[in-house]
């Protein structure tokens, strides 16, 4: 989606109950086309114990090289309704990844993905 200013908006995980680290883990995200800041944005719900998320980048779609990017961690979330944002440069890794790790699930999590494109031509 593209908002009125020209953003990128995607909603890489619909908010859904998750009850481990594997179902509040995102796919990978191409954003190479991203420049300046990406803006990661974590929605966590009602809850059972706790989420914590981290973004990863890599090389590619398939996650090779994955590694943790310094800096890009969420607080941990043990209330339900919390909002919280990640910016990451978008020079620091061209796939990236939400890992929100839940201690005793399930934990309704939904998580977006927000940049400016740069311009091609």
């Amino acid at each position: 989606m593209i908002s009125s200013d020209g953003d990128v908006i995607v909603a890489v995980l619909s908010p859904v109950s998750c009850a481990n680290t594997a179902a509040a883990t995102s796919g990978w995200i191409d954003v190479r086309a991203a420049k300046g800041s990406i803006v990661f944005i974590a929605e966590v719900g009602a809850l059972t114990g706790s989420v914590t998320g981290k973004i990863r980048g890599a090389t590619d779609a398939g996650g090779t090289g994955a590694a943790d990017i310094t800096g890009a961690t969420f607080t941990a979330v043990s209330v339900g309704g919390k909002v919280e944002k990640v910016h990451v440069s978008a020079t620091a890794s061209p796939f990236m990844q939400y890992v929100g790790t839940i201690v005793t699930g399930p934990a309704v999590v939904g998580f977006s993905v927000m940049y400016h494109p740069g311009l091609t031509g």
